[in-house]
């Protein structure tokens, strides 16, 4: 899976564009000059924030790199479809606010689906996460990318986004739940209903979110294989020296990564069990 949202998904006002207009000739359509302007300086303080190519967004957005150049430096606009594609991968919202449907809740609070949290009660989730968890092609390593977690305006919700993989195709990113009842924190990614789910516990006293990460992990060819393993968000602050990638064995982060890892199933912060 890559990314990019629960709060990802565009949902379109009835009458978008003219009552009548066929929606994939809207989405065709080139954005007013001002419009596109503005995207295209909220899409380079993205890539400034996360440190992230342009090239790397056009791969993950699918689009081609040559589009995305001439978008960005104003010598062609956006349309309505690819600004729709690099809202999915970059899980912020690039259009004013009243150019998309938003949740029918007050402005600061979370949607019933995602808990119904209000902003100050999660401000201490916001910012920038190493995150880490076994690597899928070598058992020995640890696989390390960052996550950051921020809120959304136009979703009135909590998002996250991934950056630094080495996979970058996979990137992922989208909603972050929050329910009082189980005390848990879910980061759930849905691209086309198909959905990778985080559970992590609340933070440690250093800030930790140790849980679970269930996804779908690349075999031969096509093949995908249901897979569970720990995970761990550890507050990049609190990092002195923060490596990404895939870090093995004799590495400088190796040992202190794998400690991190350890505490989840020793806590434990997640329980895998096996049958009979």
């Amino acid at each position: 899976m890559r990314p990019p949202h629960v709060y990802g998904y565009v949902r379109f006002v009835t009458g978008l564009g003219g009552v009548g207009m066929d929606v994939s000739r809207r989405l065709e359509q080139s954005l007013a000059t001002d419009e596109s302007r503005l995207a295209a300086g909220l899409i380079a303080e993205e890539l400034a924030r996360r440190r992230m190519t342009r090239q790397q967004l056009a791969a993950i957005a699918k689009i081609s790199l040559s589009t995305l150049e001439k978008a960005l430096s104003g010598r062609r606009p956006f349309t309505l479809a690819t600004l729709v594609r690099l809202e999915e991968a970059l899980t912020v919202s690039l259009r004013q606010r009243n150019s998309v449907a938003v949740n029918d809740v007050p402005p600061g609070l979370a949607p019933d689906g995602l808990g119904s949290y209000s902003r100050p009660a999660v401000a201490w989730m916001e910012g920038d996460y190493v995150t880490l968890r076994p690597s899928f092609s070598e058992p020995e390593a640890i696989y390390a990318y960052l996550t950051q977690i921020r809120w959304d305006q136009v979703a009135s919700n909590l998002v996250f986004s991934e950056s630094e993989r080495i996979d970058a195709e996979y990137t992922q990113g989208g909603a972050v739940s929050a329910p009082h009842q189980s005390g848990h924190i879910y980061l759930v990614t849905n691209k086309h209903g198909q959905y990778r789910l985080i559970i992590v516990s609340r933070p440690t006293i250093r800030g930790e979110l140790h849980g679970i990460l269930t996804t779908l992990q690349v075999g031969r060819g096509a093949q995908l294989t249901p897979v569970a393993t720990p995970i761990v968000l550890v507050p990049f602050k609190t990092v002195t020296s923060a490596e990404f990638g895939r870090i093995k064995h004799g590495h400088a982060c190796y040992a202190p990564y794998r400690q991190l890892l350890k505490r989840t199933v020793e806590a434990p912060f997640a329980l895998f069990l096996t049958g009979n």
